[in-house]
């Protein structure tokens, strides 16, 4: 799947800092973390790789701001024709997996589950461990999980995909 489009239409409205804690390289370490996920619980891959780049593309702060995820979901919702071409199941998936991710404890479908894992692997950033007992899937809750996802979010690991995919170079807004 291509997300270049889709992160260029998500960036050309992002209000914050795409270096920021809840900019590019998270999305990109979520993305990292999904996929990693994804392949211990035969999640959809495809609602993952969305769900990373649209989650947190509608933050107007980056604290306090709890309604970033249902405004993600309208706007992938918004886009949704242009750009993202999913079944109507799999979109609901993804929508679902945007709305809730900052709300929901755990959800019954394994890919929205994996999207919110992989999402809070990466509390690294901010001085947070994640903790098992915050996990949704086994393969999240693993001590050697946890610790390369948060190893790689407290050092502000830029994945390589960043520049190497996605055709973004962070290092002027450093």
């Amino acid at each position: 799947m291509d997300l270049r489009p889709i992160l260029a239409v998500a960036l050309s409205e992002y209000r914050l800092s795409p270096q920021g804690i809840h900019g590019v390289a998270h999305w990109a370490r979520v993305l990292e973390n999904g996929r990693r996920i994804a392949e211990a619980t035969d999640a959809n891959v495809d609602v993952v790789s969305l769900f990373a780049v649209l989650h947190d593309s509608r933050r107007i702060d980056d604290g306090y701001d709890p309604e970033h995820g249902p405004r993600a979901a309208d706007f992938a919702r918004r886009i949704r024709k242009r750009y993202i071409h999913l079944p109507d199941d799999q979109f609901e998936l993804l929508y679902q997996a945007c709305a809730g991710h900052t709300t929901g404890l755990t959800h019954d479908d394994i890919t929205v589950r994996t999207c919110w894992d992989a999402d809070r692997l990466d509390l690294g950033r901010v001085g947070v461990t994640p903790h098992p007992s915050r996990l949704c899937t086994d393969f999240a809750k693993r001590p050697a999980t946890i610790k390369w996802a948060d190893g790689r979010a407290a050092f502000g690991v830029i994945p390589t995909m960043v520049e190497d995919e996605w055709g973004i170079d962070l290092q002027p807004w450093r």
